[in-house]
């Protein structure tokens, strides 16, 4: 019975499955238990993004034929993307022309924490089409092979989720509109699983790309705006507690990683 529904059922289902689970676990544990440690959980977010995109993203990207200089250069042009996509943002929202005529500036701190949050949902995005798409060539092999993908994906996406809730949180985003935003990155696993089906074969080229400008993102996002944010804490106590938290976060990819190969 299970291999003789339709290939492009089990990628709906599965592609939904994964971006409602993840994004519903992941705000629970968020802002029910964790978000009282926020200062601490920045630090964890930082080890999640960081291991994701260095453990997971880049060898994901560096095992395709594909050039490793060119996926390099990718990934070099992603973070200045980034750094200039951010400046422009913040620019037009801390600057305005008044009726004098002259042009008045605004506060930083909170515009900056704001599109930090943006930003990491655009990483978000590319990461979790790229996962849909995997998911659709997955069981065009085979549902065993799609529902073995579904699990792996869905081991990985949800402290991924949690991460993303940090930065969202650090960044004074309320509760609803994150999950709503969130929603909308995860539900690029489904827009990435119906392209996946249908167009496998074209996208596959494309697919090195899209993780490496992901990975650009979280690394941005991380060395930008949630590591100046942990420096502002100078005592050792600090120090001794942001150290483990970052170490959390990649031994958290690392072992789940290794189980979803397993």
């Amino acid at each position: 019975m299970l291999a003789a529904a339709s290939p492009l059922l089990f990628v709906l289902v599965s592609t939904l499955t994964v971006a409602i689970v993840s994004v519903a676990l992941a705000s629970q544990l968020s802002f029910r238990y964790l978000a009282r440690f926020l200062d601490r959980m920045v630090s964890f977010s930082i080890g999640i993004l960081l291991a994701t995109a260095f453990l997971h993203l880049l060898p994901d990207a560096f095992q395709s034929h594909q050039s490793i200089e060119r996926l390099l250069a990718t990934m070099l042009a992603g973070i200045f993307g980034f750094f200039f996509l951010q400046k422009v943002a913040l620019y037009r929202h801390s600057h305005h022309f008044e009726g004098d005529g002259h042009l008045h500036e605004h506060g930083h701190d909170a515009r900056e924490a704001g599109h930090g949050g943006a930003l990491v949902l655009i990483g978000s995005a590319f990461h979790n089409f790229s996962d849909g798409v995997v998911m659709a060539g997955a069981y065009l092999a085979g549902p065993f092979a799609g529902l073995a993908a579904t699990l792996s994906i869905m081991t990985h996406e949800i402290p991924h989720k949690v991460g993303d809730f940090m930065v969202l949180i650090n960044a004074g985003i309320p509760k609803p509109r994150a999950i709503l935003y969130a929603s909308g990155a995860s539900a690029c696993i489904v827009l990435g699983g119906l392209a996946g089906f249908f167009l496998l074969a074209q996208l596959a080229d494309w697919i090195p790309t899209v993780l490496v400008i992901a990975a650009a993102n979280f690394i941005y996002i991380s060395l930008s705006d949630l590591v100046p944010r942990m420096q502002r804490e100078r005592t050792i106590n600090d120090a001794a507690w942001q150290g483990a938290m970052i170490a959390l976060g990649v031994v958290v990819v690392v072992v789940l990683t290794k189980f979803a190969d397993v």
